[in-house]
């Protein structure tokens, strides 16, 4: 059945879901919500399992039309969700009618809202996933962003209106980002770059999508004799590579290879906080190793956990 008509796209509103993977080594990235936990939940909130799809909005969010009644949660940064003009509730199940508009505000927090609907969004799935990869226009709705005019289906689901996620688990999206990193691939190619590195923040520049985001600051240093560049390799979200340039950039979900020096990799429970930084906002980086990120992810999925019992009840 047909839950939206798109009024108005936003700057970039794409369908997501979990990812697709097994598909790397044929130049298909994984794709999928950058912000993966603020995903799961909005799809928990309205009963969903967590590999349906739905939308990922970013910065300027879209106008949506309802056609049907339903059952939607907006989770993720704030971009000033409203429904018919009025706040809509965050983190929290909604109804909806027909008749009824969704718009946005503008950005109060983060930088990236995902709008979850009962049943899920009713896509073709591409290489068992449905999330859209723009580059290589494949899955969503003709492998593109939104665009006025589209209609989008929703799947059969359950769910109820009122379920909310408990304040003190609502992640918050401050201007200043503590990122966790495990150093490597490649920190043997830097040595007084990786105090540098670790010692001040970075700017988010203007050049971030969901392919990476390019950093602004004090150049990072490679080792006297050192190439600046190795041959390329397989890459994963998260990894955070210095061109010759020494300006970082996070790799995140639509990125299968490359050819600079990582010096260190995001660990994937903070890729989401990455994801939520806007143009302007700063990035520093802590160093952890291996084990502290298992327990750091534990964490993550207690807490996702806990949210899920808090809704279930």
């Amino acid at each position: 059945m047909e839950i939206f008509e798109i009024v108005q796209p936003g700057a970039y509103t794409t369908v997501q879901d979990r990812g697709r993977f097994g598909y790397q080594q044929f130049g298909v990235p994984t794709c999928g919500a950058v912000d993966a936990f603020s995903y799961r939940v909005a799809n928990a909130l309205v009963g969903n399992f967590q590999g349906q799809a739905a939308l990922e909005v970013t910065v300027l969010g879209p106008t949506l039309k309802v056609l049907h009644q339903g059952l939607i949660a907006v989770t993720g940064g704030d971009l000033g969700p409203l429904l018919n003009d009025n706040p809509l509730p965050m983190w929290k199940s909604v109804a909806i009618e027909p008749g009824d508009t969704i718009r946005f505000k503008g950005v109060k927090s983060g930088c990236r809202s995902y709008i979850s609907v009962s049943g899920g969004i009713d896509v073709p799935a591409v290489m068992g996933s449905r999330s859209t990869y723009v580059a290589g226009k494949i899955g969503g709705i003709n492998g593109r962003p939104l665009t006025t005019g589209d209609r989008l289906k929703k799947g059969e689901g359950t769910g109820k209106a009122g379920v909310g996620v408990p304040a003190d688990l609502i992640p918050t999206y401050p201007r200043e980002v503590e990122v966790r990193v495990i150093l490597g691939p490649q920190d043997d190619y830097f040595s007084e770059g990786i105090k540098h590195f670790l010692a001040f923040p970075f700017k988010v520049s203007t050049k971030a999508d969901r392919m990476g985001y390019r950093l602004e600051g004090d150049p990072i240093k490679h080792k006297e004799g050192v190439e600046k560049s190795i041959i390329s390799e397989p890459s994963v979200p998260g990894g955070i590579q210095v061109p010759p340039d020494g300006q970082p950039i996070i790799l995140l979900v639509e990125q299968t290879v490359g050819g600079y020096t990582k010096i260190a990799t995001v660990i994937s429970p903070d890729i989401g906080k990455v994801g939520q930084a806007k143009t302007g906002d700063l990035i520093r980086f802590q160093q952890v190793d291996i084990e502290e990120a298992h327990r750091i992810l534990k964490r993550k999925e207690e807490t996702f956990e806990s949210i899920l019992k808090a809704i279930t009840q």
